[in-house]
């Protein structure tokens, strides 16, 4: 399996703008890092929602063709990597259904952990006829608010069912809806430009079409937005303390996002200067891990006064589509994305900073990358603590066997990666250098400590 992390979904919705499919699609594909495995859009035309998916980047999905067939003025979309259901064009999203109260489409980032439990049960209610069309926990969503009179009832009756992280994105013919859950995990942003307003996984969405970042939505939060512009309903109290995921922080969002109230590079670059403080090493040049190990690169050699350097250089255009050589050429993955300039490591003691290790094979084949470049020593630090525990939240590593850090030691971790020291960031070097209280930040892929409880993983039966 690959060394890095898939990065949730991204989605977005705008309300109000007479070009709200092509500002759609420009906050998707500001948004791509954080799905790569389809995209799709949906809009209202004539009191209907009409809607385009597929497979593959949103470049790959979308052209000015169909993009024009979809021209209205409220649009939501969705780009997904899998984490709940298998990556298929059918698990593709916008979901859109039309129900007994009005034509619905969902966009959703993050993971239910009961999921597999209501659909077992749901499924048992429904013995002569499937309900399920699809295998994401997104459906389920959309199940339990089609049981329901009238929307707004149904969406606080889903809420009361389902667990996990939501951060939802819904459209109706009439209206634009948004919701975060409880705990806000998932990062979910408003905005408005005129008349229209907006919401987004980042704000690096609106920025490319200059929505002004307007608020973040709060925990336990539905939005409505319609003619009459926003409203917003509760469906639980303010969590007295929310648990944000500070891997967005970290790795998934990109730099110049406002993630929870904070510059996402800034963020970066704090922890690099900690990981300096926790570990200092003489060396000739500090280089990131291209490229969310960049900011924490900067923040390292600020601390430290050592040069900076791209010693790495990263082929941007390996992506999902790219056909690999034969096998008699007998390339690796890594040398094919990624390669060192040899002049800047020969000879030299060299500080590698990374955001992580997840599995352990990627970080090995990129210090014997360094090694054959001819780098002296190779020192590896990474932005965050040592990540031993699964996330049930919408993280790719559902299982502690793919993680290396659950069975081994630090030191035989570096051993096995071949640096000649490694060192992780302590959880409260990390936590110091967000501004939020720390136990507002969920940690449990570090910790174990989990708010909430892995339902699906504890139900046998479920799987049986």
């Amino acid at each position: 399996m690959s060394e890095r992390l898939k990065d949730f979904c991204g989605v977005f919705g705008i309300f109000g703008d007479p070009d709200a499919v092509n500002s759609t699609y420009l906050g998707l594909y500001a948004q791509q890092h954080r799905g790569q495995e389809s995209a799709g859009i949906a809009s209202v035309q004539n009191g209907r929602i009409v809607h385009h998916k597929g497979m593959g980047l949103v470049s790959d999905v979308f052209n000015k063709d169909i993009l024009s067939t979809l021209k209205s003025h409220a649009a939501i979309g969705h780009v997904r990597y899998s984490t709940t259901g298998s990556s298929s064009v059918i698990n593709a999203q916008p979901l859109v259904v039309e129900t007994s109260m009005c034509m619905l489409a969902i966009g959703h980032n993050g993971n239910l952990v009961n999921s597999a439990t209501l659909r077992n049960e749901f499924e048992k209610q429904q013995r002569i006829f499937p309900i399920f069309h699809t295998s994401t926990d997104t459906e389920i969503i959309l199940y339990l608010v089609a049981r329901e009179e009238n929307l707004l009832k149904g969406l606080k009756k889903a809420m009361s069912v389902i667990e996990g992280a939501y951060s939802l994105v819904l459209m109706t013919p009439d209206s634009l809806i948004a919701v975060r859950d409880p705990h806000a995990f998932r990062p979910l942003v408003l905005g408005k430009r005129g008349g229209a307003w907006a919401v987004a996984s980042e704000t690096c969405a609106f920025d490319v079409s200059d929505i002004k970042y307007e608020r973040d939505l709060e925990p336990g939060e539905i939005l409505i937005i319609d003619k009459n512009g926003p409203r917003s309903e509760r469906y639980s109290p303010r969590p007295e303390k929310p648990k944000h995921c500070i891997f967005e922080h970290i790795y998934f969002a990109r730099p110049d996002s406002r993630v929870n109230g904070e510059t996402v590079h800034l963020v970066r670059r704090k922890l690099g200067r900690k990981l300096f403080d926790e570990f200092p090493v003489e060396a000739d040049v500090v280089t990131p891990v291209p490229d969310s190990g960049m900011s924490a690169a900067l923040g390292y050699s600020e601390a430290s006064g050592l040069p900076f350097d791209m010693c790495f250089v990263r082929n941007h255009y390996v992506g999902r589509t790219f056909i690999q050589p034969s096998q008699d050429q007998r390339m690796s993955k890594v040398r094919i994305k990624l390669s060192v300039i040899p002049e800047t490591v020969k000879g030299k003691r060299v500080v590698v900073i990374d955001d992580s290790v997840i599995r352990g094979t990627t970080s090995r084949s990129r210090i014997k990358l360094l090694r054959d470049a001819g780098a002296k020593e190779i020192h590896m630090k990474i932005s965050c603590p040592p990540t031993r525990h699964p996330c049930y939240y919408g993280i790719d590593f559902p299982s502690a066997d793919e993680l290396i850090a659950s069975k081994h030691s630090i030191e035989e971790i570096r051993k096995h990666i071949g640096a000649d020291t490694l060192g992780y960031l302590s959880l409260e070097g990390m936590l110091d250098c967000v501004s939020k209280e720390p136990d507002n930040y969920c940690t449990a892929c570090w910790t174990g400590n989990y708010s909430v409880h892995p339902v699906d993983i504890m139900r046998k039966d479920i799987h049986e």
